[in-house]
């Protein structure tokens, strides 16, 4: 290889020194910039193998370096190669658009040809300038497509300044297609855009489109690396058509980085390219610092102009030599036949030039090759490929097995994230087993889902870390806002490599990311509350009235009390001689006081009766009627008492799906979003149809947020007026917990929780393997019988039924209220006793003249005296006389005959 690139040299020497001496020479301008050297490599080069090969004419070159930013200097050094230069027959550069339109409004002035290799968003008039450089409409079709062929939802642009935007323009157009709005943001150049990239990150943006000059692209990655964004959930488009050529190991990035550019490295024009630069360079004692894949876009882009320009002349020339002659920008002379030349270089072509194939239309270039390549581990690997001469199709050059090949290492230094929704059993925060215990990572969690992935990494032999979706939800389509939302997003925006919990495998989820097989085999059933004893309530005896009645008989019996008091005072009749011997007495007494009254009133009510009854006319017809009052309301009592003791409650009931869609008096519902609702709202069953219709039309809404929620709802609801339509697991699981609930009926269909992943994963093969193993093994099975019949709780359920009692006798719990009022009404009895035992205490002390304690140790000394039944009047008098003492025809009571039995015992009675 070396020698015959020492062979090549020698030649092109030779061909110069004995070159013919009736070559016509041209002259042709370059204005360049201090640090564009490989472009003016690129000029040289091709010029050299021009002048090597053509026997008929020859360029020389002619250049002037000049500044970026400086347009009045440009002007000058323009200028003053133009009339400095004879037989000048075009102009090349500048490169940097910030002058390059003055050079080219000289030109135009001149009609002197310019070529132009920048980027330019302006649309060229009718002059003699062109430009090799894609056009910018063109290349932001090319980017559309390549960004519609991503298949992102959403993506934000982070974008360097105005001409970045008409770059992205037909990008931002995408907008109209997406489910989610584009961001986009103007990053700060030489600063730390840190803060704007952790506000998309909050934002939950996992793609990225970059558009800014090359060297503020690494800059920015190492920013977003800072905010933990390079890993394998976030995707970055870089549109600089020299983002190929960056050295991506510096940052160490696991994200997926893809970029375009203008040729294939491996292509055959590219690869003699390379070696006449290196030729090139080694005529000057230098050695070319970069390779094929290395080439940037304005080397390449002048590499073809100038190929372009000297075989079109030439083409030209062998036509019509064109005239000669001498230009001034002061005298404004122009070259007559400038104008001819420029006209034919735009409506003529060149094959397989580095860029591709070139061809003008309107003054712009419109050819454009994009190829689409992605960087992994700091390599390039090119996957895609787009032209103009089809603008709407993007082909792909990646095979099946290089990205099974691609997936297979970036498993095995990958950690599996895990999405999943906190909801018992199959996700559960796990409690310290010992005071002081940190729980972290998968530490943190136990459940169901996690034993299952557990064994699957075992036999995949990979690593895995449980994450929570961040809106709780399972994952629903919304086809107003066109997006998903839960489990489903997660693995949509790349934000994890699996989901797992009770999630249902539905033809709508199916068709946004994949499935495994399923790990369980379900279907939807009832939850619904068991009949329930009647309620237990110690003042049972109470409801047979309403607490409105008890407070009117409570009204009636105090009013009725008062108002006998008053007849009987004003009735004649009960007005009675207090001395039966007397037959003229000159007083009379009543003994309807209040406390009688009372007394006589609570007695009817007791229907226990009093020794005392009224005489008179009036007394007595209100007597009566309070009786029959106390009749009806006593028998009335006794009826519902015994109604209300007895009674069995006997509230609706349901035995099947049937039963429940043909009442309306018992509301059932499922939880919002659900794959349970979305089986009934798709429904083409009449039932089915039926129930859903009655569950979307209630009010309040039947709808739950979550599983638990509808359980709850369940067991508050009064009188068993609501059921729960849900999964049979989780609903076995919670009556093996709850005795209060059953499950009703069978499954209303058949359908399976299974393992979601992303669309098109190359592991799912993995995992479904490793799923039907577990099955074969027993594993699940084992693993289902822990969690739902062991652990927390489980079986609780198990004996309730067989040992429940089928009678409906009344037990304390209905009665209590009975014993409870006899014992505090007995208890304020006493309590009352014990104030009229020192009442009397503190007036006999007084009467007599004797101190408290001395009456109190007399008083308690008999009190506690249980076997005498006798008792003086006044044990501090002479007298010997007692109350209610009889004795026998010997003066000896029947106790005895001493005649001081009592003179010894303690007690007094005031006697009135």
């Amino acid at each position: 290889m070396q020698l015959c690139r020492f062979f090549t040299v020698i030649v092109i020497i030779l061909l110069t020194i004995f070159k013919c001496e009736s070559k016509k020479r041209y002259v042709v301008g370059l204005l360049i910039h201090d640090d564009s050297h490989d472009t003016e490599m690129a000029f040289d080069a091709a010029l050299s193998r021009f002048n090597s090969f053509n026997i008929h004419i020859e360029f020389e070159s002619t250049k002037r370096v000049v500044s970026k930013d400086d347009v009045y200097s440009v002007y000058n050094e323009a200028c003053d190669l133009i009339s400095s230069t004879e037989n000048l027959v075009g102009i090349f550069g500048p490169t940097s658009p910030a002058v390059a339109p003055i050079v080219t409004s000289i030109c135009n002035n001149l009609e002197i040809p310019n070529v132009q290799i920048h980027w330019s968003s302006s649309q060229p008039q009718e002059t003699t300038s062109i430009n090799v450089h894609p056009d910018a409409k063109l290349f932001s079709i090319g980017l559309a497509t390549v960004v519609k062929n991503l298949n992102w939802n959403s993506f934000a642009i982070l974008f360097q300044d105005y001409e970045s935007l008409i770059r992205l323009q037909y990008v931002m157009a995408l907008q109209k297609d997406l489910k989610e709005r584009i961001l986009i943001r103007q990053i700060e150049l030489n600063a730390d855009n840190r803060a704007l990239i952790k506000d998309l990150k909050n934002r939950g943006y996992v793609h990225f489109i970059i558009d800014c000059d090359l060297e503020h692209v690494i800059p920015l990655l190492k920013d977003v690396k800072e905010v933990e964004m390079l890993d394998y959930f976030h995707s970055y488009f870089i549109t600089s058509l020299d983002a190929h050529t960056i050295d991506y190991t510096k940052i160490d990035s696991n994200s997926n980085i893809t970029t375009v550019r203008l040729f294939d490295p491996e292509d055959e024009p590219v690869q003699n390219t390379i070696r006449d630069w290196e030729v090139s360079e080694m005529y000057h004692n230098r050695k070319l610092a970069f390779g094929p894949h290395e080439i940037k876009i304005e080397p390449a882009l002048m590499h073809d102009a100038v190929n372009f320009f000297v075989e079109r002349f030439y083409q030209l020339y062998l036509t019509q030599r064109p005239v000669m002659q001498s230009m001034s920008c002061k005298n404004m002379i122009k070259w007559d036949a400038g104008y001819r030349v420029a006209s034919y270089l735009k409506i003529t072509s060149m094959e397989n030039g580095v860029t591709g194939k070139i061809m003008f239309k309107n003054n712009t270039r419109s050819t454009l090759y994009l190829q689409v390549v992605e960087i992994i581990h700091g390599n390039t690997k090119p996957v895609a490929e787009w032209s103009s001469f089809d603008v709407d199709e993007l082909n792909l050059l990646r095979s099946e097995s290089d990205m099974h090949q691609q997936m297979s290492t970036f498993l095995q230094n990958t950690t599996f994230i895990v999405s999943s929704r906190i909801g018992r059993p199959y996700l559960m925060y796990r409690e310290p087993q010992y005071p002081g215990e940190v729980l972290e990572g998968n530490s943190k969690f136990e459940g169901f889902s996690l034993d299952i992935i557990d064994e699957i990494a075992k036999k995949m032999n990979i690593s895995y870390k449980f994450v929570l979706a961040a809106d709780k939800l399972y994952g629903n389509y919304n086809p107003v806002t066109k997006s998903w939302n839960g489990l489903i997003k997660d693995l949509l925006d790349r934000r994890a490599h699996l989901a797992i919990c009770d999630l249902t495998i539905t033809h709508q989820r199916r068709s946004a990311v994949d499935f495994s097989l399923p790990f369980m085999t379900l279907g939807v059933s009832i939850l619904y509350s068991k009949s329930k004893p009647t309620d237990r309530d110690i003042f049972a005896f109470m409801n047979p009235f309403d607490s409105i009645v008890w407070m009117y008989i409570v009204t009636a019996y105090i009013s009725f009390t008062l108002i006998l008091y008053f007849i009987a005072r004003m009735a004649p009749g009960d007005w009675e001689n207090p001395n039966p011997n007397d037959l003229n007495p000159e007083e009379l007494e009543n003994i309807w006081d209040l406390k009688n009254c009372f007394w006589f009133s609570l007695g009817s009510t007791m229907s226990q009766g009093c020794d005392l009854l009224p005489k008179g006319i009036s007394s007595r017809m209100a007597s009566s009627m309070w009786w029959f009052f106390i009749l009806i309301i006593s028998s009335s009592y006794t009826a519902n008492l015994a109604a209300f003791l007895t009674m069995v409650q006997m509230g609706p009931s349901i035995d099947n799906a049937e039963a429940l869609s043909k009442q309306t008096k018992i509301k059932y519902g499922t939880v919002e979003g659900g794959a349970t609702q979305a089986f009934f709202r798709e429904s083409n069953f009449s039932t089915y149809q039926r129930m859903w219709m009655q569950m979307f039309q209630a009010k309040p809404s039947v709808f739950e947020k979550s599983n638990d929620d509808g359980v709850k709802r369940v067991k508050t609801t009064k009188n068993g007026l609501y059921a729960f339509l849900m999964e049979s697991s989780s609903i076995e699981y919670v009556v093996e917990r709850d005795c209060e609930l059953k499950q009703v009926g069978g499954r209303l269909d058949s359908k399976g929780y299974g393992i979601a992943m992303p669309m098109n994963s190359p592991y799912r093969h993995d995992i479904n393997t490793a799923v039907l193993k577990l099955q074969e093994e027993g594993v699940l099975s084992r693993l289902k019988t822990k969690w739902w019949k062991e652990m927390h709780g489980g079986g609780a359920c198990d004996d309730v039924d067989s040992g429940a009692s089928s009678s409906n006798e009344l037990g304390l719990a209905n009665t209590g209220g009975v014993f409870l009022v006899l014992g505090i009404g007995v208890a304020i009895a006493f309590l009352i006793s014990l104030m009229e035992f020192f009442w009397n205490i503190r007036t006999t002390a007084l009467e007599e003249h004797k101190g408290l304690g001395e009456v109190f140790l007399v008083e308690l000394r008999f009190a506690v005296s249980f076997w005498i039944v006798k008792k003086r009047v006044n044990v501090f008098s002479s007298k010997t006389s007692t109350l209610n003492i009889s004795s026998n025809e010997n003066g000896n009571n029947e106790n005895g005959n001493s005649e001081d039995t009592l003179a010894d015992v303690s007690g007094i009675v005031k006697v009135d």
